[in-house]
């Protein structure tokens, strides 16, 4: 496995930085599209697992995330994110031959499912939903924007401040060996505060995450009945956001989706737990498409 930078150019014409894990296999290329305040190193663990599995996995900074360009307008609707998805889908294809598979946790699932109902057509390989569906509920919304949200402009003093945030709102949680990780989701700036490597305008800005349409739900239940492709949802069995209620109408739209909930795991499955939800994806990915194309050439 080789890892290496790669970018991307938004529906905006803005720059979308990413890592390429290369696998042996580059029939199967899987897009990580990571959560809203995230960035592409949270997918770190499962890009690793997916890639010594053979495939080539890229994880992808999201508009206003990360090193991805922080867009001068602060335009950051889930419309926005969706196109960026259509436009890396499309060069993933120009470049490979083959359209992706997108594993998008939270805002990354929510842009997926929307891009592939947008392209009018398979845009994707397959999708992955992760601890995401259509209906959401509003109160863990509101916890989790809240978090988010407390230390967005002022930042901590340092990097130990940061951990003892996170550890306060995921107790559960069992505290990294090392801070390393955790220094690739911040960014110091000159007077030496670390800050949440994302734009606080993608919370409050005039264009931010929160600025939907008044249509916007059944926009996201059309987009869910629209799905054809292969198509897992992964709940964290914890989740704030998404109850067994909302997974089961998600189910209801896609009758052909898998559906899999990950013990001990809140709305942030992949860093609850990596293990058990990577596996998930990959025999789900078995299941759909690797020993199935397989026993189709023999």
């Amino acid at each position: 496995m080789t890892k290496s930078s790669i970018s991307f150019r938004g529906a905006d014409n803005n720059t979308l930085e990413g890592d390429i894990f290369e696998g042996n296999d580059p029939s199967h290329i899987a897009l990580l599209m990571h959560g809203g305040g995230q960035t592409r190193h949270s997918w770190q663990g499962t890009a690793v697992m997916l890639a010594d599995r053979g495939l080539t996995a890229i994880t992808v900074d999201a508009r206003g995330h990360g090193t991805s360009d922080w867009l001068e307008d602060k335009s950051y609707t889930f419309d926005c994110y969706a196109r960026d998805v259509v436009e890396i889908a499309e060069q993933i294809k120009k470049i490979y031959g083959v359209k992706p598979i997108c594993i998008g946790a939270s805002l990354g699932g929510i842009s997926a499912m929307m891009a592939q109902s947008m392209a009018k057509r398979d845009l994707l390989e397959a999708l992955v939903l992760v601890d995401i569906t259509p209906r959401m509920d509003l109160n863990g919304v509101a916890k989790i924007q809240g978090f988010m949200s407390a230390n967005m402009h002022d930042g901590f003093d340092s990097v130990e401040d940061a951990a003892e945030a996170i550890a306060a709102y995921l107790p559960h949680r069992k505290r990294p060996k090392s801070l390393d990780g955790l220094k690739k989701n911040l960014r110091q700036d000159a007077e030496g505060r670390w800050r949440w490597h994302w734009d606080p305008a993608f919370i409050d800005g005039k264009l931010s995450i929160n600025t939907v349409p008044p249509h916007f739900q059944q926009t996201l239940l059309d987009a869910a009945a629209d799905l054809t492709i292969p198509t897992l949802l992964v709940r964290g069995a914890r989740s704030e956001l998404v109850s067994e209620e909302y997974a089961q109408e998600f189910l209801k739209l896609a009758p052909h989706a898998y559906y899999t909930d990950v013990s001990d795991a809140g709305h942030m499955v992949a860093g609850d737990r990596n293990d058990v939800f990577s596996n998930a994806v990959l025999d789900f990915l078995d299941t759909t498409i690797l020993n199935a194309n397989h026993a189709a050439q023999a």
